[in-house]
């Protein structure tokens, strides 16, 4: 399973480079928000600086434009920006236009807001990339998240879709390694849940335990 990151923060990104588990990023207009990015010009820019750092790895630029014609000329606009820029649309009606269209053209494709595995099915009908369900929200509604990516990925499977499963309203570190069990492609998430991947009561216990027991074989 692959990893993203689901920032806009240029520190964030080059930490997870640093630790070798970077593949590529997700934005959205909430996380340029939250980093002070605005302006069409500022955005762009932004979304180059954050192209570069992936080194070669997917960056998802999401469309805000609710119609086909709007989503067409915003995802021209992006995909000019670098070569690994990935255009996310919404799935709504004139989203699954997007995707078909931006296909047929040799655009990759991020459909995100993805709660069903209905949508799912559309947007690989339709020749999305990736597929973004929304493992979090999902749960947060007393539905089953990991269940759904499992549905997914086993109907995908089925059909022989080539469309990317990118799983993400990732909340904690458990939901990456259910996502990994249930056939997710790729998770998408902010640092922090990648970094507790790391963390085990028993790994400290031992390393401290190693390390007291040199200290004492070197006195």
């Amino acid at each position: 399973m692959r990893f993203f990151i689901d920032t806009a923060n240029l520190d964030q990104i080059k930490e997870a480079k640093d630790l070798g588990i970077l593949d590529g990023v997700t934005t959205n207009p909430s996380l340029m928000a939250k980093e002070g990015i605005k302006g069409k010009r500022n955005i762009k820019n932004h979304y180059a600086k954050i192209a570069e750092l992936a080194d070669g790895g997917d960056v998802s630029a999401e469309v805000i434009s609710t119609d086909f014609e709007g989503m067409k000329k915003e995802a021209h606009e992006f995909a000019k920006i670098a070569p690994n820029i990935v255009i996310k649309v919404p799935m709504i009606k004139d989203g699954v236009k997007t995707l078909r269209y931006l296909s047929d053209n040799g655009i990759k494709t991020n459909c995100t807001l993805i709660f069903s595995a209905g949508q799912a099915l559309l947007a690989a009908k339709a020749g999305a990339s990736y597929i973004s369900p929304f493992i979090g929200r999902i749960d947060d509604i007393t539905w089953d998240g990991i269940g759904l990516i499992n549905q997914i990925a086993e109907m995908y499977a089925v059909q022989m879709f080539d469309t990317e499963i990118l799983a993400a309203s990732i909340r904690n570190s458990n939901h990456i390694v259910q996502a990994a069990i249930a056939g997710a492609d790729i998770v998408t998430c902010p640092l922090s849940p990648i970094l507790g991947l790391l963390k085990h009561p028993l790994t400290d216990i031992g390393l401290e335990k190693f390390l007291a027991d040199h200290r004492k074989g070197n006195k």
